[in-house]
């Protein structure tokens, strides 16, 4: 592995979630460890399963990982930390400011931002503290820092008097505020990640378009920052020779091997490995060990784990949208789960029944679009550009929150209208034009805010001033975007995800955070399963039979109602192949 070769003493691992990033970081672990190093493996991983990995529970102080000599653990609770942190800041304020002032710093507090620089500000003293890992030769981090944030601790000054002056009611101002350390301890810490003689970042990816492109896109932000020195490892490749095993397996490794060859330049130049796909759960030393290697492949599941399901299939959910006849349908899921493709499917089942449907996608694959555009009665297709939309965001509120605001105070305001959810904001603003068709026909939207980015905007009345201002009328609404979606017989949230451990865990987050603005998921949708596909390659056979417990978690534990939809041996773009993703699965699977 070339991301192996002589590693310098930190290395950090970062990817979407699902991509591998805990299984490759502890297999690295163990591998140095068996070259004789002295190994500290650190998580700041929201959704992190080192102790599952290695079958011992570990905490927040380093632990010995007994069962591999040299090898030492520590997880950072990164909502624990942001709790702990937010404390630092609101505590001090409780009883002296107005109680709805508290609550807007607290929810200003909320975000993924907060969570990210509360999990940064913990082990920045395992970047800056000799004394605490000196024993150690080399530091593993299970997800590294991203760009924005990065570019936070850079910025001068820091974010106290902000939120008192009402200057922060906007995206994620105020995560700095309760920064109480020394500035020098992240200046330094910044620095360690830039000096490729003391740090490797390692970007985690799977051979898919849409997580390189994500994963371009980390590569180009850090490198604008001066953390350039890369490596890239694709995980979880089909092996070629499944793919003569069966058409699925076939298809798999076409569409994959698409993907590699269309990858962004930026990639293409870089250092890289490719991880073939394993048969067995990476869950154990044997499994570990087994990851990085290019040797034989055994399986670690046994007769006994079978579990047979019958799942219902995604044309039994279309049935109970459709007996409403109106309404706003919101797909929701992290990157990658193909929400823009069942959003497309549902929309395009509904026309056919003689519904109208007005299908609004922020995909930036236009061609999915274009496919619909007048192609089937009943439904209108319309595209937002997130691109355009943002920077649009962006000027509109430097040109008013701005206005008061000295260089500092600009620059602060700038590089908060860089994070995640201004683009959330910006999207969604675009989107509440629509919103109100949905008292006369199906709106279908393909991406949503999270329940942070919701509360933000109604916490600050954003959400009544622009659907308000958008709409040409003075008068104000009665119902407003907000209020729609917490009404169930007006909005159906679908959260999407897929069969694996992160992307589960990660839309049972959602479904938290949904919950906390008032907001009930309707139904989940579990995509691209492989035990729904019935595959016959060996290696598809095995990784199917690792999804069913995944599918009975989502099924007793998180979902009111659920559908699987298996992964096809051809991607489903087009009406007559949306249409056969529903009409397939009239009976439901039985896997």
């Amino acid at each position: 592995m070339k991301f192996l070769k002589e590693p310098p003493r930190f290395l950090f691992f970062t990817g979407k979630g699902g991509v591998g990033k805990t299984s490759i970081a502890c297999a690295t672990a163990i591998q140095l460890t068996e070259n004789g190093k002295r190994v500290l493996l650190v998580s700041t991983d929201p959704a992190s399963n080192v102790g599952q990995v290695f079958g011992i529970t570990i905490g927040s102080k380093i632990t010995p990982v007994e069962a591999v000599t040299g090898l030492f653990a520590l997880e950072i609770d990164p909502q624990a930390a942001a709790q702990h942190y937010r404390e630092r800041i609101v505590g001090p304020v409780r009883g002296l400011l107005p109680e709805s002032i508290v609550k807007s710093i607290e929810e200003q507090l909320s975000g993924a931002c907060t969570t990210e620089i509360a999990a940064f500000d913990e082990f920045t003293a395992l970047l800056t503290d000799s004394a605490l890992t000196s024993e150690f030769d080399h530091i593993i981090f299970d997800t590294a820092p991203t760009g924005h944030t990065i570019r936070l601790l850079q910025l001068p000054g820091a974010w106290s008097g902000f939120l008192e002056e009402g200057k922060g009611d906007v995206s994620c101002l105020g995560p700095l505020a309760g920064l109480g350390k020394q500035r020098t301890q992240y200046r330094e810490a910044v620095e360690a990640l830039a000096d490729p003689l003391r740090s490797r970042l390692i970007l985690v990816s799977r051979a898919q378009h849409s997580t390189l492109r994500e994963v371009a896109r980390t590569c180009e932000e850090l490198a604008s920052i001066g953390i350039s020195q890369h490596y890239l490892v694709i995980n979880a490749v089909l092996p070629q020779s499944e793919a003569s095993q069966d058409a699925l397996a076939a298809a798999i490794y076409s569409r994959e091997q698409a993907a590699l060859s269309a990858m962004p330049e930026s990639l293409k130049t870089l250092p890289s490995d490719h991880v073939a796909l394993k048969p067995f759960n990476l869950v154990g030393l044997d499994a570990l060990r087994q990851l990085l290697s290019d040797g034989a492949q055994h399986s670690f599941l046994s007769e006994e784990q079978s579990i047979p399901l019958n799942t219902p299939g995604l044309f039994t959910l279309v049935d109970d949208i459709a007996r409403s006849g109106k309404g706003l349908i919101m797909f929701m899921g992290k990157g990658g789960v193909g929400k823009t493709t069942l959003a497309a499917a549902v929309a395009v089942e509904l026309a056919s029944r003689g519904l109208p449907v007005h299908l609004t996608t922020s995909d930036p694959a236009a061609h999915l679009t274009e496919t619909l555009t007048g192609s089937i009665d009943n439904l209108t297709v319309s595209r937002i550009d997130p691109r355009a939309e943002t920077e649009r965001y962006r000027q509109q509120v430097i040109n008013t929150k701005g206005k008061e605001l000295d260089a500092e105070g600009i620059a602060l305001l700038e590089e908060d209208l860089h994070s995640p959810c201004t683009e959330e904001i910006a999207v969604f603003q675009a989107f509440s034009q629509i919103i109100g068709e949905a008292d006369r026909k199906f709106v279908v939207m393909d991406t949503a805010p999270t329940g942070h980015t919701l509360l933000l905007l109604d916490a600050t009345g954003a959400y009544h001033r622009e659907f308000t201002r958008q709409s040409g009328k003075k008068e104000l609404y009665n119902i407003t975007p907000m209020m729609r979606m917490q009404d169930p017989k007006q909005t159906m949230i679908v959260l999407v995800t897929l069969a694996e451990t992160t992307p589960v865990l990660e839309a049972a987050n959602l479904q938290a955070d949904l919950r906390r603005a008032g907001i009930e998921p309707w139904a989940w949708i579990i995509n691209n399963s492989i035990a729904a596909a019935k595959p016959h390659s060996p290696l598809l056979s095995q990784r199917a039979q690792n999804e069913l417990g995944e599918i009975e978690a989502v099924a007793r534990l998180f979902a009111k109602r659920y559908a699987v939809v298996p992964l096809l041996n051809k991607e489903p773009v087009g009406v007559e192949l949306l249409q056969k993703l529903i009409q397939g699965q009239k009976s439901g699977n039985t896997i």
